[in-house]
């Protein structure tokens, strides 16, 4: 046995002391690194409020352009009525998206709260109320955060399109494949996560009598049974594109023709 069955005075089963022996909290390093370094670093890359746009990119955490600075602005709001970060008006439907997401919340729950931090490991918590109350009630929210994202999605692969687009003429640059494999990442996270999964087939009784809502949904049953390595890769691909169009931004490095 792993774990240690205690009864309390009630006569009830609780869970005691873990007996595990092995190196259990490896498994969440990794997520309050990442998790807990994207987040620091989307917030500084937000409230900084510039180095966002090297013509022709845009930086997907303030996409869609809401700025007049931008060569192919959007919405240009910025500047009349809103005077803080654009990207404030952008990340919450992303960052809504993916903070309410089946799998992260498992990741975060397990990293960040302790509920449960591991496998045979006794909750932190004292107790659980689910998600019935504040904050936690807006984790219902996660059908619609799909719905709004998509809209996001669009306008990145609006931004990657336009990212072959040069002062010069059509080409590709390395930023363009930057933008481009970011748009990827982001539309295969969105598209695999289990809302999109029950939206194709989840309200079919027989999906044998429904062959194109089956085959959509096997389909995309595929890409949620990888949503969770999706996910990372695809919060590291929006980092390093937002990275990467800052610096080139600030003329740290320069942007390298391919064509």
């Amino acid at each position: 046995m792993v774990i240690r069955w205690l009864r309390d005075q009630r006569g009830s089963v609780a869970l005691g002391p873990t007996l595990r022996r092995d190196p259990w909290w490896l498994e969440i390093v990794p997520t309050i690194a990442l998790l807990g370094g994207f987040t620091i670093y989307a917030t500084w890359a937000a409230l900084q409020n510039a180095h966002y746009f090297a013509a022709p990119y845009l930086s997907p955490f303030y996409s869609p352009c809401l700025s007049e600075t931008c060569a192919h602005v959007s919405l240009p709001l910025v500047g009349r009525w809103w005077t803080l970060s654009p990207a404030f008006l952008v990340l919450w439907i992303p960052l809504g998206l993916r903070g309410t997401c089946y799998y992260y919340r498992k990741a975060y729950y397990r990293a960040f709260f302790w509920a449960p931090p591991a496998c045979a490991v006794p909750d932190r918590p004292k107790t659980y109320t689910g998600e019935t109350r504040a904050p936690w009630l807006v984790q219902n929210l996660h059908r619609y955060f799909f719905w709004l994202s998509i809209v996001v999605v669009a306008f990145l692969w609006w931004d990657a399109l336009m990212a072959f687009r040069f002062p010069t003429g059509l080409g590709i640059g390395v930023g363009t494949l930057v933008l481009s494999v970011n748009a990827t990442l982001l539309s295969l996270f969105t598209f695999s996560c289990h809302s999109c999964r029950h939206i194709c087939g989840g309200a079919v009784d027989v999906l044998s009598r429904s062959p194109r809502r089956r085959g959509l949904w096997r389909f995309v049953t595929r890409l949620n049974e990888r949503h969770g390595a999706i996910g990372w890769a695809s919060l590291v691909g929006v980092g390093l594109a937002d990275l990467y169009v800052r610096l080139v931004s600030m003329g740290v490095i320069a942007d390298v023709r391919i064509f």
